[in-house]
């Protein structure tokens, strides 16, 4: 009989103590270097141990904090609608109606467009835009990632220039642009499969290769066109669903 791999041993072994009771849903389970030294393995073997754990959905790991213990309450999975009319963040309205508190991190820059930005954006490359980062959580577990460009001809002189800052912080793009007199309307979005890249896994949670989707978003002025915001938005593949579309309701 082969012996399993040491991180298998380990995984079963933290599996069988979070079955048993022994962590409750939210505990902190024992660092990385905690396990080498009790199982004498390097931290990398722990590590591969909780991204087994983490893929069969018993743990979640939040980055810079460890690893914890996941609550069985939390929806298992998150459908995303589109939401063009929302006055509240999308995020938030979408995940509280599915019985999850959605929060976010995030972190604003000014920057000038590459050639990509600056395609999708329909402005000259070099041109400044207001770049920002975003961390989406759902009861604290990392769920999606986000980055989005802003032109700064559009919001520049304006409230709203920080996403996340002044009074109509985290009120979504489409409340945002309206207090500057435009209106947005349904985000055009390209929606694709892909494998987590290692700065995407490490942000989510997630083993490096892991299933995401992919959205490719941009928001236009309806009475002229020209695209106000672009964003790449990063889903964890085992927690979201995209849903398109509306029922009719019944006559």
């Amino acid at each position: 009989m082969v012996d399993s791999a040491p991180y298998l041993v380990i995984a079963e072994e933290l599996r069988g103590r979070i079955v048993n009771g022994e962590f409750a849903p939210g505990d902190r389970l024992p660092s990385v270097a905690e396990l080498g030294r009790a199982h004498d393995v390097s931290p990398s073997v722990g590590a591969r141990a909780y991204a087994v754990l983490v893929e069969d959905g018993l743990v979640i790991s939040r980055h810079g904090a460890g690893h914890y213990v996941r609550n069985p309450e939390s929806p298992e999975v998150l459908v995303r609608r589109p939401r063009p009319h929302a006055e509240d963040s999308p995020f938030a309205q979408g995940t509280a109606e599915q019985g999850s508190v959605g929060t976010w991190r995030h972190n604003s820059t000014t920057a000038v467009a590459d050639a990509a930005t600056a395609a999708r954006l329909e402005i000259a490359e070099g041109d400044p835009v207001v770049r920002t980062e975003y961390v989406y959580l759902a009861d604290g577990e990392p769920v999606q990632l986000a980055t989005s460009w802003e032109p700064l001809a559009v919001t520049g002189s304006s409230l709203i220039v920080l996403p996340e800052a002044g009074p109509y912080a985290g009120v979504g793009v489409a409340a945002r642009m309206r207090v500057i007199g435009v209106e947005v309307g349904e985000a055009v979005e390209r929606v694709r499969a892909r494998s987590a890249t290692r700065a995407e896994a490490t942000a989510l949670g997630v083993a490096h290769g892991a299933p995401v989707l992919f959205v490719e978003r941009t928001y236009y002025d309806q009475s002229n066109g020209r695209p106000v915001e672009t964003a790449d938005v990063v889903m964890r593949g085992d927690r979201w669903v995209a849903e398109y579309g509306r029922r009719p309701a019944r006559s």
